[in-house]
């Protein structure tokens, strides 16, 4: 047994010396020039959903999903809150297909040594993805990463019908690990589109070391019971409080992060935050809340910069939904 226990760890530790290696391949492919982000996506896949780009959308919303985000067409509850966010916000124009672990673009089931493994051992696609978090997290990839990631949406977003400098708001809404590269991909976004930006991050996991000062407001939609995201505030110094002057804490002072507690959802499992069979005192679906104040976020904001003329014909019982 203690053999055997020797063997597996072992394994477990030549896999995770080689993704730590593997997984700043693509940053430094990216750095040197050698490849460049693709645009092209599947057959049959559309750029966004949702409004047409005929007519301005409300806003531009890109769904940064959490580690569990291995191809093109999935996510981590199978489409299932873009799907509501569709269902319940038509007004909106939805991106799900930005690949967050990959700065080049590719997505890590579609190569083949990762169909190979996603068959004889999954966890390692995980594991790639995590690691990914942590080079984008790190000082020395960080800036590369962020202009990576940060012109792979700018593209995918053009693609989408977005008009630079059209005013129209762009919104990244993110999960777990997802917030380290929406925040990162703030002064990337500025720059080529001049878009109005707004995040808001759902479970975030992110070092808080990135500028989001271009960013109008960062929404943090968290719970009491989410210890993923609560390791996040641990592990990360720009996250203590200590850290008075870093990007985080900034930010924090000038008031451009709002809180909304999610409680009691989890970080994942029966209970987590989009999980459509856990049920709230309401009846509602933790899914459905989560949908519901994404929702209201983006349409406080449309309010809010709404002209009182064109308001006006609101009736009085009209609102934020």
């Amino acid at each position: 047994m203690n053999e055997l226990l020797l063997w597996a760890g072992g394994g477990i530790g030549v896999a995770l010396i080689a993704e730590a290696l593997l997984a700043r391949y693509e940053v430094l492919v990216y750095g040197a020039g050698w490849r460049t982000p693709t645009a092209e996506l599947p057959d049959g896949t559309p750029y966004a959903r949702g409004a047409s780009p005929d007519a301005p959308p409300a806003a531009y919303l890109v769904y940064l999903d959490g580690i569990g985000k291995r191809r093109i067409r999935d996510s981590r509850d199978g489409g299932e809150l873009v799907r509501a966010l569709l269902t319940k916000a038509p007004e909106l124009r939805v991106l799900g297909q930005v690949q967050p672990y990959s700065p080049l673009a590719h997505p890590l089931a579609d190569r083949p040594v990762w169909a190979w493994l996603r068959r004889h051992a999954g966890l390692l696609l995980f594991l790639h993805n995590v690691m990914q978090i942590f080079v984008a997290a790190d000082r020395r990839y960080r800036p590369l990463y962020n202009r990576a990631v940060g012109g792979q949406i700018a593209t995918q977003l053009r693609l989408a019908g977005y008009q630079p400098r059209s005013g129209v708001p762009v919104v990244l809404l993110s999960y777990s690990g997802g917030a380290q590269v929406a925040t990162g991909a703030v002064d990337e976004l500025h720059t080529t589109l001049r878009a109005p930006l707004l995040l808001l991050t759902i479970g975030g996991f992110h070092n808080g070391a990135n500028d989001i000062t271009r960013a109008e407001h960062l929404y943090r939609l968290t719970s009491a019971n989410d210890r993923i995201e609560r390791a996040g505030t641990w592990i990360f110094p720009q996250r203590w409080p200590l850290c008075r002057y870093s990007s985080w804490n900034r930010a924090l002072r000038a008031g451009k992060v709002t809180v909304h507690r999610l409680d009691p959802a989890t970080h994942v499992g029966p209970l987590s935050y989009i999980s459509s069979k856990a049920r709230l005192p309401d009846r509602r679906s933790h899914l459905e809340r989560t949908t519901d104040t994404v929702i209201r976020v983006i349409r406080a904001r449309e309010e809010a910069s709404t002209p009182p003329a064109a308001a006006g014909g609101l009736a009085s019982g009209d609102g934020v939904a």
